[in-house]
């Protein structure tokens, strides 16, 4: 599964026999854009004892708000200095340490530092304390080293503090746009919204593209079943594409050249989704279709996949080739509405159910193996159900929306009061993801 951040140990630090007084850390690089301490503490106090963080060798200017638990009480308070939790004392059973992550965001800011700690100590179940830490250092100063005190005695030996640098995963990416991640072996941009993807070095990439599913079909009181929304278009080179084609191949992207990422909307009620799409220089421009709209009583439900028929206009719509399926009829002597096609199966025809939408197609794309552009469900007294892959369900009277970034078409729905209006549900919107060797 790809991660959004990096951590790099800088320092770890292990009490020696005879306790200390502190730990310390100092010099602290200002290469990355967070910190983290992870803490294993024991006190040499006789009790229970809080410590207190200092930056820079400075206790003042800190002030925080803390929530504790004790087991049987839970309690808030707020003081004047750099709380970071409490470790048990000489009176609690033996080899037991308290543990507690610290985190500083923006630690090389010229603005005030927050920083929040999350502390967990207990007493072999005889006893317990958890803190909820967030606090604030009034500086303009960077954070170049930050200490822990024990409010009362020394740290015991055993006790360990490691602090980490946090780089975010966009650090060493060969490319600006989107949201960026990586695992170990990949960095991924992925598009929500229309954007601009810019490499910094030539790449050869894998990329998804999913159009907006169309809008599920109406019920305006002469169709009284409308058709599910067809998902929109899916092409893929990793895993599987749609419509059962061959796989795509990868891009060849232009270092310094800026491609523009479009993400397309799904459509709304009886409306077709809208097309996405990597273009730019020097590359042939990656097209998804925008998914067919569930037909009412229109004629056209074609797109990337077909929307479903209806009881006025029956015959589902047709898919783009190596995109998604067809769109699901609605069967005569029924006034079930089609389920919407899929970017991995055809929708199923309405009968004395609404149709079921089209399965979409799962990829790894991501990091994660993710299913998209699933098919809605046809509009019946008793609905059909979205398609795997985000299509939304068919609804009597009101259908579910295809999901956001999935494609997925929307649902049809039945007008159950004779002769009224009835919107079918909207399609979701579209993604793109690019990802490339590190």
């Amino acid at each position: 599964m790809a991660i959004n951040l990096n951590l790099s140990i800088i320092e770890t630090v292990t009490v020696n026999a005879g306790g200390a007084s502190s730990i310390d850390f100092t010099n602290i690089p200002q290469t990355y854009t967070d910190l983290v301490i992870m803490t294993s503490m024991r006190g040499t106090g006789t009790s229970w004892q809080g410590w207190n963080l200092y930056f820079n060798g400075s206790n003042t200017n800190l002030t925080n708000r803390y929530l504790l638990g004790d087991g049987s009480s839970a309690s808030s308070s707020s003081f004047s200095a750099g709380y970071g939790g409490t470790v048990p004392g000489t009176n609690v059973t033996a080899s037991t340490f308290e543990n507690s992550t610290v985190y500083i965001p923006n630690y090389t800011s010229s603005n005030n530092k927050s920083y929040s700690s999350d502390n967990v100590a207990e007493n072999n179940a005889t006893g317990a304390y958890a803190n909820l830490i967030a606090g604030l250092w009034s500086s303009s100063s960077a954070i170049t080293s930050v200490t822990l005190y024990p409010q009362a005695g020394n740290f015991a030996q055993y006790s360990t503090a490691t602090l980490y640098g946090v780089t975010s995963a966009a650090v060493g990416a060969k490319a600006t746009g989107g949201i960026i991640s990586q695992d170990a072996n990949y960095y991924y941009h992925t598009f929500l919204a229309s954007g601009t993807f810019t490499p910094t070095s030539n790449i050869t990439a894998d990329y998804l593209v999913v159009a907006g599913g169309g809008g599920g079909g109406n019920a305006d009181g002469t169709t009284y079943n409308g058709g599910g929304g067809g998902a929109g278009g899916l092409r893929c080179t990793v895993t599987a594409t749609g419509g059962g084609g061959t796989l795509e191949s990868p891009i060849s992207l232009t270092a310094s050249t800026a491609y523009t990422i479009t993400i397309g909307a799904g459509g709304t009620s009886n409306t077709p989704g809208e097309n996405s799409s990597i273009l730019g220089a020097g590359l042939t421009t990656i097209t998804s279709i925008g998914g067919g709209r569930g037909k009412g009583a229109n004629s056209s439900a074609d797109g990337g996949s077909g929307g479903g028929g209806s009881a006025t206009s029956r015959t589902g719509g047709s898919r783009t080739t190596n995109q998604g399926y067809d769109g699901g009829a609605s069967t005569s002597g029924f006034d079930s509405g089609g389920g919407g096609g899929g970017a991995g199966a055809v929708g199923t025809a309405g009968a004395s159910t609404g149709g079921n939408g089209g399965a979409g197609v799962t990829t790894s794309i991501s990091g994660s193996s993710v299913t998209y552009a699933g098919g809605g469900g046809g509009g019946a007294a008793t609905p059909g159900s979205g398609g795997l892959g985000g299509g939304g369900a068919g609804g009597n009277p009101t259908g579910t929306a295809g999901t956001a970034n999935s494609g997925g078409g929307g649902g049809g729905v039945r007008d159950n009061v004779g002769g009224q209006f009835r919107s079918g549900a909207s399609g979701g919107s579209g993604i793109v993801i690019i990802r490339y060797p590190k």
